[in-house]
C-alpha cells in the first residue's frame, strides 16, 4: 500500500518534468501511472482487486459508493484519457497540462482514504 502511494507520488514529480521538457507522451503516461497506482494503493488497503485497467475502474467505482463523491470518477476518468493519449498523442499541451493538474487533485483526494 505504501509502495503504491510512492510510486504514486513519484509518477506524478516525472509527469511534471517531463511536461515542463515538452514531452507529452511521457507526461501523459506518467500521470495515468500516478493516478492508478494511488487506486491501487486504497484498493489494496480494502483487499479490492486492482491488477488491470477493468479492475482500478472496479475500484473507483467502489470508491464513489462509499464516499458518494461523484468527482473520484470524473478524475480517474480524465487520468484515463492521459493512457490513451500516450498511444493516441491527440491531445494539445493545454489538455496535457490540465490532465496532470486533475491527477494531482485526484491522488490529493485519495490519500485520506488510505492514511
Amino acid at each position: 500500500m505504501e509502495e503504491h502511494l510512492r510510486i504514486s507520488r513519484q509518477f506524478l514529480r516525472q509527469a511534471e518534468r517531463e511536461f515542463a521538457q515538452g514531452d507529452r507522451l511521457q507526461a501523459s503516461e506518467k500521470a495515468w501511472g500516478a493516478a492508478a497506482h494511488a487506486v491501487k494503493a486504497v484498493a489494496q488497503q480494502r483487499r479490492w482487486q486492482h491488477d488491470g485497467h477493468r479492475y482500478l475502474f472496479g475500484a473507483i467505482d467502489k470508491i464513489y459508493y462509499e464516499t458518494g463523491d461523484q468527482e473520484f470518477i470524473v478524475l480517474f476518468r480524465i487520468a484515463s484519457s492521459l493512457h490513451t493519449n500516450f498511444y493516441e498523442n491527440w491531445q494539445s499541451d493545454n489538455l496535457v497540462q490540465d490532465g496532470i493538474e486533475r491527477v494531482k487533485v485526484l491522488l490529493e483526494r485519495l490519500a485520506p482514504l488510505v492514511e
